[in-house]
């Protein structure tokens, strides 16, 4: 009885040992990083676009955060952007990190593809833009209308050729449209290293992070129309 008393107890010390260590610290550490000075916080679209993200699962495909340890290249050369800090990450509560990457990364997808007609168009029907893309159809986020019923104010979303039925045009609900405005607002280009920082950052990476193997990773197309490396495993 006695041992099992002092296993369970060293258990319980070792658990919450490793608990501070983890958890605690971390968060004493950097729960008053400031935000860099050119993170401007959300707006209340972009805010209602998160929630619209959310609601729709998008961080079970698409992660938000690039690194120097991805599928043997740093994320960076995919045109991703440099790896994240706690800073970026601000005004994001939580975190939108995700896990998986299903498609591609979009900690910067507002400053990769800009274009509000493209998101849209994307959300409407993804295989008009990227031939084979496994990311379903946010069709309910849009109205296929005759052309003399569109409102005044509403959004007609333009689309390449064959995306609609003849005669008809998709009108944007204002869903769909918080939502690009989150994507737009995903842009995080901003310097967060000093020079010094970011060559002492860059010579830590290993020659193999730094160049493309082909044989090492699945290439998919991107929102951009780039060819990205994706994971093979989560």
């Amino acid at each position: 009885m006695e041992n099992e008393r002092k296993l369970i107890v060293g258990a319980m010390v070792t658990l919450s040992l490793a608990t501070a260590a983890m958890i605690v610290v971390p968060f004493m550490q950097l729960k008053d990083v400031p935000a860099p000075e050119a993170l401007a916080p959300y707006t209340s679209e972009q805010l209602r676009g998160r929630e619209v993200y959310i609601a729709n699962a998008c961080i079970a495909c698409h992660t938000q955060q690039p690194s120097t340890t991805g599928a043997g290249i740093a994320d960076a050369s995919r045109g991703w952007g440099r790896a994240s800090v706690a800073a970026d990450y601000h005004y994001d509560n939580p975190p939108l990190l995700g896990t998986m990457r299903t498609g591609p990364d979009l900690f910067n997808i507002g400053a990769r593809q800009p274009s509000a007609d493209w998101h849209l168009g994307h959300l409407f029907q993804p295989r008009a833009y990227v031939p084979g893309s496994v990311m379903p159809a946010y069709r309910y986020m849009f109205e296929v209308k005759d052309p003399g019923s569109v409102a005044k104010g509403e959004r007609v979303v333009s689309l390449p050729p064959g995306a609609v039925e003849e005669g008809k045009v998709v009108v944007a609900k204002p869903e769909a449209l918080d939502l690009v405005a989150y994507l737009q607002g995903l842009d995080r280009t901003y310097t967060v290293l000093s020079a010094e920082e970011a060559e002492w950052a860059a010579s830590r990476l290993a020659p193999s992070r730094l160049a493309k193997e082909p044989a090492e990773a699945v290439t998919d197309t991107n929102e951009s129309g780039n060819t990205d490396e994706t994971k093979t495993n989560p």
